[in-house]
Order: C-alpha cells, then structure tokens, then sequence
C-alpha cells in the first residue's frame, strides 16, 4: 500500500520453461536515497506457491531507487530434482542455473505502486513494470 511519501513494491515469477508460477523463490528488497547512496536491506519474503510476493515492506520516505534480489538457483535446483522423479517434466538443466540470481533495479517515485514481474527460465529472464 503506498502513501503520498512512500512507493510500493510487489512482484511475481512465472517459470517459462514449464509455463507455472515459480513458488519458494527467496526474494530481499533493499532501497537507496540517490543514485550514489548505499544500499540498505529493508526486508525479505518468499513466493507463494502462485509466484507472487505481496508482503515487501514499503520502502521509506525519499526512496529514489530500489532493488530487488531473486535467489534463483535453489529453485532451478528443486526443479531439477522434481524432474528427476517425474519421467515426463521437462528437465530445465543438469545442475543448477545459469543465472544462479537475478537482480533488478529501478527508479521509484512517492506515491507509486511497483509490480515487478520476473519472467524467468534456466537460461533467460525478462522483467518488466506491470500493473
């Protein structure tokens, strides 16, 4: 929920190498006041099991900038062990990730939503402001 001095961030992963939302994933939000600030954490969450996570913490007033850490590689490690006992599930990569995380950065401005969507498979990603 955002106020007149503060942005909000929510955010989602779908997997498309399997067309599924990607559950579990760790999430850390961390903010900046200026592009040349230090970065501090403000919080952590998890995806639920339909990819999305709602409970980031609002980023404090003066925010310019925020950032958003996916810890990507324990997920494609889960995968691939449920692949292995599945015969028929599409196998996403022998071990690990590629992109072992994915970090996005963006500007905020006060009083702004920001839902971050991370379209996200063993060998790519995409991200983009959604609504």
């Amino acid at each position: 929920m955002s106020t007149d001095t503060t942005a909000s961030v929510s955010s989602h992963i779908l997997d498309t190498s399997t067309g599924r939302p990607a559950g579990g994933v760790a999430v850390r939000l961390s903010a900046r006041h200026g592009a040349g600030g230090d970065w501090a954490p403000l919080g952590a969450s998890a995806t639920d099991a339909d990819g999305r996570c709602k409970d980031l913490p609002a980023p404090p007033a003066g925010t310019t900038h925020v950032r958003l850490d996916f810890a990507t590689e324990a997920y494609f490690t889960s995968q691939n062990s449920q692949a292995e006992e599945q015969q028929d599930a599409p196998r996403t990569r022998d071990s690990g990730a590629f992109f072992p995380e994915v970090t996005v950065t963006f500007a905020v401005k006060p009083g702004e939503h920001y839902h971050v969507p991370l379209l996200l498979n063993p060998f790519g990603y995409s991200v983009y402001r959604g609504s």
